[in-house]
């Protein structure tokens, strides 16, 4: 059974963008849920930003339309960007201003003003855990520390929608683990509508995943539900060290299986995928005795959302989708 949608914070009807003879969208429907923190997924050029641009008023669509916590995404203007924060995906601040400055003007842009403003502005530097850092000049700023500010600015004005558009690519695994912390304490409170290449991280804070793979939605739906309607049961095998050559053996042997769909070898551990379980619980470690391999490890595993986007994209784009940022 199909779990329930809450009201759309996001709802897009044939929404499609052309750029000349160039098929960016094609006839795009979504609904995201009010509270919700959704993750946008696609290989390069599959048309992630451009549905960002149109849902923030920063481009028109050639046919079909949108709204965004009930206002027209086309011709919402002022109300429309009063409804809404954003984090391109490579935010430029003046250096020579320090983080409380930058968000003081932000508040103003919106507005705020007096103590109503000095108080905002103390709420989102705790928020965002930069207090300490408020009066240092921005240029002094860490890449992940650049990065909270950009998502503070965003939610500033308290926004019901908040779009973020590869938010954590260019940070190294402690700035990542921060601001996706940060974004997911957002759950409930505003809806969050997330863009990135980093199938982890989707998987680690979204409830809600889109896969868009040219132009179109490809599959869509609560996390838990998108991995068990799409992945296919997999299987791990951890063999012990020094046994290369047989190892070897052993995925020839498991690839040439009527029953085996994939194999694939990621640091040193081998993940089966297979069409059916059954079988392959049964004939898979005759397979690994036969190439005389030692195990440490051998299990059924939970299907991760890298595996959903290579069975519902294709290994080609796959790879493409490792290799740079999807547009």
């Amino acid at each position: 059974m199909a779990s329930p949608v809450a009201p759309g914070a996001v709802v897009v009807r044939g929404l499609t963008k052309r750029y000349g003879d160039v098929l960016a969208l094609d006839r795009l429907d979504l609904d995201v849920p009010a509270g919700s923190i959704f993750g946008f997924l696609g290989p390069n050029g599959a048309g992630k930003t451009t549905t960002l641009r149109l849902l923030t008023g920063l481009g028109r669509p050639t046919a079909g339309k949108a709204s965004v916590d009930g206002i027209d995404a086309t011709t919402g203007g002022r109300e429309l960007r009063r409804r809404i924060g954003c984090l391109d995906q490579d935010p430029r601040f003046y250096g020579w201003l320090t983080g409380r400055e930058l968000l003081t003007l932000v508040g103003r842009c919106y507005g705020l003003d007096g103590r109503q403003l000095r108080t905002r502005v103390d709420e989102v530097l705790g928020l965002i855990g930069l207090a300490e850092a408020a009066d240092r000049r921005i240029g002094g700023y860490s890449g992940g520390m650049r990065q909270r500010l950009g998502v503070g600015q965003a939610v500033l004005p308290r926004p019901a929608v908040l779009f973020l558009d590869e938010p954590v690519s260019a940070l190294d695994p402690a700035g990542r683990r921060d601001v996706l912390e940060l974004i997911g304490s957002f759950r409930g409170a505003m809806t969050v509508v997330m863009s990135t290449h980093i199938l982890g991280d989707v998987e680690r804070i979204c409830d809600r995943v889109g896969i868009l793979d040219r132009g179109r939605l490809v599959t869509e739906g609560p996390m838990e539900e998108l991995l068990e309607r799409n992945a296919q049961p997999i299987f791990e095998l951890d063999p012990e060290p020094n046994q290369a050559g047989a190892v070897a053996g052993l995925v020839t042997a498991l690839r040439a299986a009527t029953w085996v769909r994939d194999v694939r070898e990621e640091q040193g551990i081998l993940r089966v995928i297979v069409d059916d379980a059954a079988p392959a619980s049964k004939a898979i470690l005759p397979l690994v005795g036969r190439a005389d391999v030692s195990l440490s490890r051998f299990e059924r595993v939970r299907p991760s959302l890298e595996d959903v986007f290579l069975r519902v994209v294709g290994a080609d784009r796959l790879d493409q989708h490792a290799g740079g940022v999807a547009q």
